[in-house]
C-alpha cells in the first residue's frame, strides 16, 4: 500500500446554518491522482481550501505528509502546491518575474530557484514567453503559469480546484498531459476537483461529494461496474419520439442525451427485454432505429445515478 500523504478524518464545516461538509473522511496515497466530483455546492472547493489551510477547520482532522494542518500549519503548507479556479498570477509582472516572486516568497535563494524556473518554463511550454507580461497571456497559458508557480518549491502534494474550467478542450488535454508527467517524473500526489467526467476518468480514484457527504469512492472502473448491464445506447429518429417511448417503458429508469445518442438506464436484468420491446414500439410509431444496444456505462451515467440518490 502506498504511503498516505493526505489524510482527512471526519471533517465538518458549516457556514452559518449551511452545512458545507458533514463528517467527510478520505485518504490519498503517494503517486495517486484523486478526483473530487459532485454537483455545484457539494463541498468540493470547501474541502480543498480546508486541506490547504485557507479555511479554518471546524471539526475533524487533516494531515499532509504526516503534519497536522492545525498543530503544524507551516510545515503542512510547505508540502503543498495549490492552484485555484482562477489563476493566482500577477498580470503586471512578466512570466519569469511571477516565478521569481513566488519562489522568493517561498524562501528560495536564487541558486535554488534559477534552474528550477528554467526547467518549469520548458516543462509547461512557456520558455519562449518568459519576458511576456502575464496579463497578455491566454487563459490556458495563465493556467500553465499558475501550475509552474504552484510547483516552484518542489511540493509533494498538488491541490487543484477545477484547474481547467473555462479553457478549450485542447488546452485541457495538454494540461492533463503535464499533470500525468508530473506524477510520473516528480512522484507528485494530486488531489483535484473537476466538473468534467472525462478528467475524472483519468484519475486513480474518484470520490463523489453530494450535499457535504462523500457518498461513494473508488477507481473509475469500480464506479462504472455498478451499472454494468444496465445502460443502453439508442440512436434513431425522430429524437422526441424516441425519448417519449423510452420514458414510457416501465423498465427504463432514466433517459439522457449524449451527443446524437440517448443513454437509457434500465432495471437490472431487463436490458434484452427493453431492447426488443422498444425497437418494436419505435417502428410501430413510425420512427427509425439506427442502433439500440447494451454499452459500457460512462462515469456520466454513474454521476447521474448518484446525484439522484
Amino acid at each position: 500500500m502506498a504511503e498516505t500523504l493526505i489524510r482527512v478524518r471526519e471533517v465538518t464545516k458549516n457556514f452559518g446554518e449551511v452545512q458545507a461538509l458533514a463528517g467527510v473522511s478520505l485518504w490519498v496515497g503517494a503517486g495517486e491522482i484523486y478526483g473530487l466530483v459532485g454537483p455545484d455546492g457539494a463541498g468540493k472547493t470547501t474541502l480543498i481550501r480546508l486541506i490547504c489551510g485557507a479555511l479554518k477547520l471546524q471539526a475533524g482532522s487533516i494531515s499532509l505528509c504526516g503534519f497536522d494542518i492545525v498543530a503544524d500549519t507551516e510545515r503542512a503548507r510547505g508540502q503543498i502546491g495549490y492552484l485555484a479556479q482562477r489563476s493566482a498570477v500577477y498580470e503586471d509582472l512578466t512570466v519569469m518575474e511571477n516565478l521569481k516572486f513566488f519562489a522568493e516568497v517561498r524562501g528560495l535563494s536564487k541558486e535554488q530557484w534559477a534552474e528550477r524556473c528554467r526547467w518549469l518554463l520548458e516543462f509547461v511550454g512557456l520558455a519562449e514567453f518568459s519576458g511576456r507580461m502575464a496579463g497578455q497571456l491566454s487563459g490556458g497559458m495563465k493556467q500553465k503559469l499558475a501550475l509552474a508557480v504552484a510547483l516552484i518549491h518542489r511540493p509533494l502534494v498538488l491541490l487543484l480546484d477545477e484547474p481547467t474550467t473555462g479553457v478549450d478542450p485542447l488546452t485541457r488535454l495538454d494540461f492533463w498531459r503535464l499533470l500525468i508527467r508530473l506524477v510520473r517524473d516528480e512522484n507528485l500526489t494530486v488531489l483535484l476537483s473537476t466538473p468534467y467526467m472525462d478528467e475524472a476518468a483519468r484519475c486513480t480514484r474518484v470520490g463523489f461529494l453530494h450535499k457535504g457527504h462523500l457518498i461513494c469512492e473508488g477507481s473509475p472502473r469500480e464506479l462504472r461496474s455498478h451499472l454494468i448491464g444496465r445502460v443502453l445506447e439508442l440512436i434513431g429518429e425522430p429524437a422526441s419520439l424516441l425519448i417519449n417511448l423510452a420514458k414510457a417503458d416501465q423498465q427504463v429508469e432514466d433517459v439522457q442525451r449524449f451527443g446524437n445518442s440517448l443513454h437509457l438506464r434500465v432495471q437490472e436484468g431487463q436490458a434484452e427485454m427493453v431492447i426488443r420491446r422498444l425497437e418494436e414500439a419505435i417502428v410501430k410509431a413510425g420512427g427509425r432505429v439506427h442502433r439500440l444496444r447494451l454499452v459500457e456505462p460512462l462515469l456520466e451515467d454513474v454521476f447521474i445515478v448518484l446525484s439522484e440518490g
